[in-house]
């Protein structure tokens, strides 16, 4: 804390609030900056430690502010000036999570988005940004790719930066600032999802072979979510595999319950084919980007536009999207404004069984309780579906 003190008495001036430097100089990592500081002007000063060169104001001043950065501040300013934004103007605490802090954050010369001024939103965490903040932004620049900018697209928020501090341990991601309301037009929500479920998978979305997959893992929820590359060109037979073994079966893996693990070995998964059948030729199943956890606290709206967040993006059948509709409460306007772009193909309910059981499943292994019986449901229902098909 004497440090602390002298970098205070030397630079007071210039740093801002002196409960502010005080809190930034217990944190450990920065004790070693403010000491290294605090030698370099005492070339300057009558503290006699040896040196003889000299410092000039304008290092004085600039290693004085440095020193009472935390690590994100320093990244935050390094960011913006190398992005020729300027300085950062305002930094406002806006929350936390169990993972990471949030901020919102201005800068002195920001970039424009129709004709007004972008704030950010910046996310920071003391793990990796592979870890914490790749398959986030990956996401969120392949659906604000996918969703495009026209009136009738979904409000996503661009990504602008990310990854680890260049110093020491923490990692952030930056992205646009929304004002985020409540969900709004559930006709236009329709369209807007459609429209990103048709857009074509390219390089600039971040599938160029045309597959189901991800570049990267991700999560649902707090649940692993592996998400390989299918074949270029995949259809019908790689999603099926993809679903069978990379959704239901690591559930099941995760899960560890024998009633449901035999029912999908020995009853569904062989005959799973079933229920894609009339999904060919035409009709042949291609890669659109999921939201991947869409309910009803990940819908909102910005800028009269509906918005979704917080997703566990990955390419794949557009109809696995509505897996979690019991818990997003989609009514008849925004099925209506989504099947006026997608209709509803032959076999849908039978696949929502199958869909449904993927996040079923994946909140028993969150949180266990009763979602182990509605996954136990709708396997037995998708058994009972295949049965029917077989006899038909």
């Amino acid at each position: 804390r004497g440090l602390a003190q002298r970098v205070v008495e030397v630079g007071g001036e210039v740093i801002g609030v002196e409960q502010h430097r005080l809190q930034v100089a217990r944190e450990e990592r920065n004790m070693t900056r403010i000491f290294n500081i605090v030698l370099l002007l005492s070339a300057s000063t009558p503290l006699g430690l040896g040196f003889s060169f000299s410092i000039t104001p304008a290092t004085r001043l600039l290693g004085t502010k440095l020193a009472a950065m935390a690590p994100l501040d320093q990244e935050l300013e390094s960011w913006a000036s190398s992005a020729g934004y300027g300085q950062i103007d305002k930094a406002i605490p806006a929350g936390s999570s169990g993972w990471a802090s949030f901020r919102k954050v201005t800068v002195t010369n920001p970039p424009e988005k129709d004709g007004k001024p972008v704030s950010f939103f910046v996310k920071s965490s003391s793990r990796s940004a592979e870890e914490m903040f790749l398959g986030e932004a990956l996401g969120l620049q392949a659906m604000y790719e996918c969703s495009g900018q026209g009136e009738d697209s979904l409000r996503i928020p661009k990504v602008y930066h990310y990854g680890d501090y260049s110093e020491g341990k923490g990692s952030l991601i930056v992205m646009e600032y929304l004002n985020l309301a409540g969900r709004s037009d559930d006709r236009a929500l329709g369209k807007a999802m459609a429209k990103m479920h048709l857009a074509p998978a390219t390089e600039a979305a971040g599938n160029p072979d045309k597959a189901f997959g991800f570049p990267v893992d991700n999560t649902i929820g707090g649940t692993p979510q592996p998400n390989p590359w299918t074949k270029p060109n995949s259809g019908t037979k790689e999603w099926i595999e993809f679903f069978r073994d990379h959704r239901i079966g690591h559930q099941l893996n995760l899960a560890g319950d024998s009633y449901c693990s035999n029912l999908w070995e020995n009853d569904i998964a062989p005959r799973l084919h079933l229920i894609f059948e009339d999904l060919h030729g035409e009709k042949e199943i291609k890669p659109s980007l999921l939201h991947g956890d869409l309910w009803s606290g990940n819908i909102g709206s910005a800028d009269g536009k509906p918005s979704i967040f917080d997703p566990a993006v990955y390419w794949g059948h557009h109809e696995a999207e509505w897996g979690m509709q019991c818990c997003a409460y989609f009514g008849r306007d925004f099925w209506d404004g989504y099947r006026a772009i997608i209709p509803e193909d032959v076999g849908f309910e039978d696949r929502a069984l199958l869909y449904d059981a993927y996040h079923q499943l994946n909140h028993f292994n969150l949180f266990g309780g009763t979602y182990l019986t509605t996954a136990r449901s709708d396997l037995n229902s998708l058994k009972d579906a295949l049965d029917n098909i077989e006899r038909s």
